[in-house]
C-alpha cells in the first residue's frame, strides 16, 4: 500500500506526480539527479487533474490523489504531452474515472494518445480554447515542436498559474518542490542541461510559446519535471529568453579521445592557446565527462574545438556518437574546428571536421593534423595559429 501524500502548492491545487530519485538516463541524456514527473490536482465544481505520470509510478499518483479526493471523483484529466513520462498512468486514472474527459491537442495530441492508450473519453482543443471547471478557467495555449507536435501548456487566470509541461522544468528529483526551497544555482544548472539537450533544437518554437506567453500575469509555473516555479520566475522566463535565441559566450570547450596521449596533448595545447587569448576554454577528455554534460556546456559557448585519432580510417566511435548527438541538436551561433593525430592514414580528422559542419558549426581554422608525437615546434605552430585568430 502506497502512503504518499498530496502537496499543497496553492488554495484548492495540490501536487500530485512522482519522485523518480534513481533515474539516471533519459533517451540518452544521463540524469545524475534523477527526476520527477509532476502532475496537479484542482479540487473545483469539475475536479481536474492536470497530467498523468511515467507508467510504473501510477500507484504513486493514485495514492496521492487518495489522499485529498476519491480519483472517481475526477471529471477533466489534461493531457499537456503524449510522451509517455507525461501520460504513463493515462488509462490507470481513466478506468478509475472512466466518465472525466480528456483534454489533448487537436489533431496531434488526439492522435497520439488514441495511437498509445485506444480509445478513450477525449475532448481535442486548439489554439484560444478554454474551459470552465467552476471557479476556475483552464486556458490552452498549443506549444507544438516545445517539443513535440502535441505539446501545450494550460494557464488558469484566476489563480495566476502556468502549467507548463516540458517547458522551464529539469530533470531534478528533490524531496522539497519549489524553487526557492532548492539551491537555485543547481537549478537553474538542470534547468539549463534541460533545455540544452532536449530544447535545443526548438529555439524558434521556444521563442514563439514565449510571444504566446508574454502578456500573461504569471505568480507560478508548475512545470512536468522538477521544481515549481514561484520565487525565481524572471530567472527561468530570462534565460529562456537567451537560450531560445542562442546567445553565446566568448567561451570554448575543446571536446577529444585519445589512443596513446597525442591528441590529449593537442587538446591540452588549444585549451591553454585560448586560455591565453582570454577566452575561458574547457577540457573534455570523452571518456570522462557524459555527453550530456558536455552538451551543456558547449550550448552557450562560441567556439568548439574537437578532436580524434583516427583507427580503422574512421574517427574514434566516441567522438563520432558524440557528433551524432550534436548534429541532432542543431545548435546555432558555433565556431570551431576539427585536429588530431594519426599514425599513417588521418582520414578522422577532416571527417570530424565535415560533421562539424554538418552540425552547423562555422570552420574558422583548418583542420590540424599531426603524425605520431606532435613536436615542440608543431604545438607552437598551433599556439600562433589560434592566437592569430580573426575572432
Amino acid at each position: 500500500m502506497n502512503n504518499c501524500k498530496a502537496i499543497q502548492i496553492s488554495d484548492g491545487i495540490y501536487w500530485v506526480g512522482a519522485v523518480d530519485w534513481s533515474m539516471r538516463n533519459f533517451h540518452g541524456y544521463e540524469t545524475g539527479r534523477g527526476s520527477s514527473y509532476n502532475a496537479y490536482l484542482i479540487l473545483d465544481d469539475k475536479i481536474t487533474l492536470i497530467d498523468a505520470v511515467k507508467a510504473g509510478f501510477e500507484d504513486e499518483l493514485i495514492a496521492r490523489i487518495s489522499s485529498v479526493v476519491d480519483p472517481a471523483q475526477i471529471q477533466v484529466i489534461v493531457s499537456s504531452h503524449v510522451e509517455p513520462d507525461h501520460s504513463g498512468a493515462l488509462r490507470n486514472i481513466a478506468a478509475l474515472a472512466p466518465d472525466a474527459q480528456i483534454i489533448t491537442t487537436n489533431p496531434n495530441g488526439l492522435k497520439g494518445l488514441t495511437a498509445r492508450y485506444g480509445k478513450l473519453n477525449y475532448k481535442p482543443v486548439k489554439a484560444g480554447d478554454a474551459i470552465s471547471i467552476g471557479k476556475r478557467t483552464l486556458k490552452f495555449v498549443p506549444t507544438p515542436m516545445l517539443h513535440w507536435p502535441d505539446s501545450m501548456v494550460t494557464y488558469c487566470p484566476e489563480e495566476k498559474i502556468l502549467f507548463s509541461n516540458d517547458a522551464f522544468g529539469e530533470h531534478l528529483a528533490t524531496s522539497m518542490r519549489f524553487d526557492d526551497e532548492n539551491d537555485l544555482e543547481i537549478i537553474m544548472r538542470e534547468a539549463k542541461k534541460y533545455y540544452a539537450n532536449i530544447l535545443m533544437p526548438f529555439g524558434k518554437q521556444a521563442q514563439t510559446a514565449l510571444n504566446a506567453l508574454g502578456g500573461l500575469d504569471i505568480r507560478m509555473i508548475a512545470t512536468g519535471h522538477g521544481v515549481i516555479w514561484r520565487t525565481h520566475i524572471d530567472k527561468i522566463l530570462d534565460a529562456y529568453k537567451s537560450w531560445s535565441a542562442g546567445e553565446v559566450e566568448e567561451r570554448a570547450c575543446v571536446v577529444f579521445d585519445s589512443m596513446w596521449h597525442s591528441t590529449e596533448i593537442l587538446a591540452q595545447t588549444i585549451t591553454e592557446a585560448f586560455a591565453e587569448r582570454g577566452i575561458p576554454a574547457a577540457y573534455y577528455d570523452i571518456k570522462a565527462t557524459p555527453l550530456s554534460d558536455i552538451i551543456t556546456d558547449i550550448f552557450t559557448s562560441k567556439y568548439l574545438a574537437v578532436g580524434s585519432p583516427t583507427i580503422n580510417n574512421q574517427m574514434m566511435p566516441t567522438i563520432a556518437a558524440f557528433l551524432c548527438y550534436l548534429k541532432g541538436l542543431r545548435p546555432v551561433n558555433h565556431k570551431g574546428f576539427a585536429f588530431g593525430s594519426y599514425g599513417w592514414g588521418g582520414q578522422s580528422i577532416g571527417m570530424v571536421e565535415e560533421e562539424l559542419k554538418a552540425s552547423g558549426v562555422e570552420i574558422i581554422l583548418d583542420k590540424i593534423r599531426v603524425a605520431n608525437v606532435p613536436t615542440a615546434q608543431q604545438l607552437n605552430d598551433i599556439t600562433a595559429k589560434i592566437l592569430a585568430l580573426n575572432l
